[in-house]
């Protein structure tokens, strides 16, 4: 765990990654609870009768249904999967940006991450937004209601694996990559 505390301390320091951290984990939350009103915020904007202070109003309301629409479970990890995202972002960018020829060979596990959580985002009402959503396309919406907890594990996967890819940046952040130089034979 040290490995990644430093690794967030070396990152955070700049307020850029400070700054795309936040805003990335913000936009993400706003999205995952807007989403699940998506239908009644088209119908209210494109209504013109409403006056648009109105319609900012709701837009602000509409975080109260984290209370209503998430279970408890829910809404910890769509919170969490917001912060990891954003955190995740912030480090992929940073070990981009100080290992450009390095990074294209090793993103892989940090994407994976990325769109894990991204998955795993959702609600009590319609399990898990993208997953349910592509599972209901295709007609087995239904299978979901059969997990233990309701299609909800893929947004703990998305937990676990955001974490997990943040550790295994840490390391690369916290121990640069260096060439071992040739053992000497004597």
């Amino acid at each position: 765990m040290n490995i990644v505390k430093n690794a967030v301390q070396i990152v955070l320091k700049e307020k850029k990654y400070i700054f795309s951290t936040v805003f990335v984990g913000l936009f993400l939350f706003v999205l995952a609870t807007w989403l699940a009103n998506i239908r009644l915020i088209f119908t209210v904007f494109a209504d013109s009768g409403a006056p648009f202070f109105d319609k900012l109003k709701l837009l602000v309301a509409l975080f109260g249904s984290l209370a209503t629409n998430f279970t408890v479970l829910a809404a910890s990890y769509t919170f969490l999967i917001a912060v990891l995202f954003g955190l995740n972002v912030s480090m992929l960018a940073f070990y981009i940006s100080k290992n450009k020829k390095i990074a294209e060979k090793s993103g892989v596990v940090g994407f994976g991450g990325l769109v894990s959580g991204v998955f795993g985002v959702g609600c009590a009402t319609c399990g898990t937004l993208i997953v349910g959503s592509l599972l209901a396309m295709i007609g087995v919406g239904g299978v979901l209601a059969y997990f233990p907890f309701g299609g909800q594990e893929f947004g703990i996967l998305g937990v676990i694996l955001l974490l997990f890819s943040i550790y295994l940046i840490s390391k690369k952040i916290s121990k640069p990559a260096v060439c071992k130089a040739p053992s000497k034979k004597q």
